[in-house]
């Protein structure tokens, strides 16, 4: 499903309205009406329920004033609270505001002279809040009245609807420059919004319900969206179909590069991660003398010797050992429990620059092309790079707080200016592509927060890979499924135990459910 930024979102309004001729009072009423509909799923009944709105002086106010009027017209009892003076309402908004206030519908200005008591008095007997104070193009700081209310609305732990984006989001980025509104549902028109679908943004947004209002789809079609939200329908088309008359090779060579002194257990859990997704053949490469480790932690997979220092890591000796095995390999894996050291470093940069197959370069891979990141120009293949927000801050010379601030931007730059598919992880996974395409990843959960998970999608990746997905679709769908897995596991034991062999063990079932999803679909 695309996303939009709040100005491509004004681009498609202005196109609805002054070149197809679609009145904005038309779209604010069946915004209204859509919100109403998710008011009735909430509370069923609406007669006689006490409804508290909050509304702004913008086109979010103007849709909350529609949603007051259809709410009175349905015998609620509708109380609404103007965040702003009534002289500043203008256009459709004051339209709706007028239309309210003929109909005999109470309405105050928010002031400092109204006191936080009186609106806990609202609030204690209101069986709903509707959020409608600020829409997707607010930015900057809440005046100290706002945050007052946001306070009290907050602490009060009634339901809140927001309408298009939860007040005080910036819709452009997710940021939250201050306090916003926890809503506990948000109805959003026509696209999802980047503001309510990246952190912290998605945090405070509850459910978000997409809900048509009249725009048409060839005008949606016919903006340059370049960023989504990954969803189940499309991620379960990009599974790879295994025909009856099949066999290992069929399924591809994944060759794993990894492994240093005590650190085995990132390069087992990526190996069984490589098997669970459904890879054929999968060979680890690791150095000599712990190569009995990954004999007995994993019975089918073949372990590969290669050439060691004394203390039990990879040397450069072994490159020629290496980059004959990636040659006969469908895609290669690199990095997870190499460590670093100047002979890793090396050895990263001749695969790079020899490698004819897709590469996945994770964790002390992408520590070392940090020494110097333009090895990348040398890439001969596709290149999906897996960074967390630390990898990508040493990549980029930057602070980790730099690129929490800014992931999809920082993920787009990177991708495109070295031409890697780019996973930014971390909550809500980004994957951008070279051509600035971003997908937004909705799955997952705080437990996969832990030691190992990353190496779990790299094996994940590469299985995909092994067995014919493009490496573009295998990133969209790998990280879907990996945070699929993750929420799985949660369901049952809880986020605070979730370790990364439990994600190992739930990618089949994972992938079961998405490609039973498709299979009742097309039966359909």
């Amino acid at each position: 499903m695309k996303v939009v930024s709040p100005k491509e979102m004004k681009e498609i309004d202005n196109i609805s309205i002054n070149k197809l001729g679609i009145p904005g009072i038309v779209l604010m009423e069946n915004a209204a009406l859509k919100v109403c509909e998710e008011i009735v799923k909430s509370l069923v009944e609406i007669s006689g329920k006490n409804i508290l709105i909050f509304a702004g002086k913008g086109n979010n106010g103007g849709d909350a004033f529609a949603v007051a009027r259809h709410l009175f017209n349905r015998n609620a009892q509708v109380e609404v609270c103007i965040a702003c003076n009534k002289k500043d309402i203008s256009g459709d908004a004051k339209t709706n505001l007028d239309i309210l206030e003929n109909m005999g519908v109470s309405t105050y200005e928010l002031s400092m002279s109204l006191s936080k008591i009186e609106i806990l008095e609202s609030l204690k007997k209101a069986d709903l809040v509707i959020d409608g104070i600020f829409g997707t193009g607010f930015k900057g700081e809440l005046k100290e009245l706002l945050k007052e209310i946001i306070n009290t609305i907050n602490s009060s732990r009634k339901p809140v609807i927001s309408i298009d984006i939860p007040s005080g989001v910036v819709g452009a980025t997710g940021e939250v420059p201050s306090i916003c509104i926890k809503a506990t549902k948000t109805v959003t028109f026509a696209l999802p919004k980047i503001g309510i679908v990246v952190n912290p943004g998605s945090e405070y947004s509850g459910e978000v319900v997409v809900v048509d209002i009249g725009i048409p789809k060839k005008i949606i079609d016919y903006q340059r969206i370049n960023m989504n939200i990954i969803d189940s329908d499309y991620v379960a088309t990009l599974i790879p179909t295994r025909k009856t008359n099949s066999n290992k090779a069929d399924f591809g060579k994944v060759f794993i590069i990894t492994g240093s002194k005590g650190m085995t257990g990132a390069g087992c859990l990526c190996g069984k991660a490589a098997l669970r997704s459904g890879a054929g053949l999968v060979y680890l490469g690791v150095p000599f003398s712990l190569a009995q480790i990954y004999d007995a932690a994993l019975t089918e997979s073949i372990t590969i010797s290669l050439e060691e220092k004394s203390n039990g890591y990879l040397s450069m000796e072994s490159e020629k050992q290496i980059l004959n095995w990636i040659s006969h390999s469908t895609v290669a894996a690199v990095g997870p429990g190499l460590s670093i050291n100047d002979d890793i470093v090396e050895l990263i940069g001749s695969i790079i620059e020899n490698s004819e197959v897709p590469l996945i370069l994770d964790a002390d891979a992408l520590n070392a092309v940090a020494r110097d990141v333009s090895v990348l120009r040398k890439l001969k293949s596709e290149a999906i790079i897996t960074p967390h927000p630390g990898e990508m801050a040493k990549l980029l010379g930057i602070s980790n707080t730099d690129v929490q601030n800014n992931r999809i931007e920082t993920a787009r730059e990177f991708a495109a200016k070295w031409n890697v598919i780019t996973v930014l992880k971390g909550s809500r996974s980004l994957v951008a592509f070279p051509d600035g395409t971003i997908y937004i990843n909705p799955t997952g959960n705080s437990g996969m927060a832990t030691g190992g998970t990353g190496d779990v999608l790299t094996g994940l990746l590469a299985g995909l890979i092994g067995q014919g997905v493009k490496p573009r679709d295998a990133a969209v769908a790998g990280v879907y499924i990996h945070g699929l897995a993750g929420d799985m596991v949660a369901a049952i034991k809880g986020e605070h135990g979730l370790i990364a062999g439990d994600l190992v063990e739930e990618l089949p079932y994972a992938i079961k459910q998405l490609t039973c999803q498709l299979q009742i679909k097309n039966d359909e």
